[in-house]
């Protein structure tokens, strides 16, 4: 500790980082952490609005990641409907029953592979996100041909 003409007692605390070291006085320190690291309280006129400004710039882009991750789980509940819909139809169709309509907006295509009978439905996906890029949504199901063996 040191004493200043005043009385003061200020204490210098050796602060070394990344390799150099800096002096520093308590009062400084102290100064640093009231201030919240600012010098002398002010703002440099380049650092102003920039939280605002990152906000700004961050907030769009989670809401896409966001909205990407809804459509995504949207095509997920749709493909498994489409599934339920391609298993139904080649269970009926396999029995030589005649298969319900497919859901709406989607296509059905039957095939044969092998003694097997193939399901496939196909449909754009519902969700807002996914659907305005394009992404068609499927599904496959296959069952052995009980009409064509017996």
């Amino acid at each position: 500790m040191t004493s200043t003409p005043a009385g003061l007692r200020i204490g210098v605390i050796d602060v070394r980082g990344h390799g150099t070291g800096h002096l520093m006085n308590r009062a400084m320190i102290e100064s640093a952490v009231l201030d919240g690291g600012r010098q002398s309280g002010r703002q440099s006129g380049r650092e102003r609005g920039s939280v605002t400004a990152e906000f700004a710039t961050a907030l769009p882009t989670v809401l896409l990641c966001l909205a990407l991750c809804v459509s995504a789980v949207q095509a997920i509940a749709q493909q498994a409907r489409l599934l339920d819909h391609a298993a139904s139809a080649a269970r009926l169709i396999g029995r030589g029953d005649a298969a319900p309509a497919p859901p709406a907006g989607a296509t059905r295509a039957v095939g044969a592979d092998g003694g097997l009978v193939c399901v496939t439905v196909s449909a754009p996906s519902g969700s807002a996100g996914l659907g305005a890029l394009g992404v068609t949504v499927s599904a496959r199901s296959c069952v052995l041909d009980d009409v064509g063996q017996g």
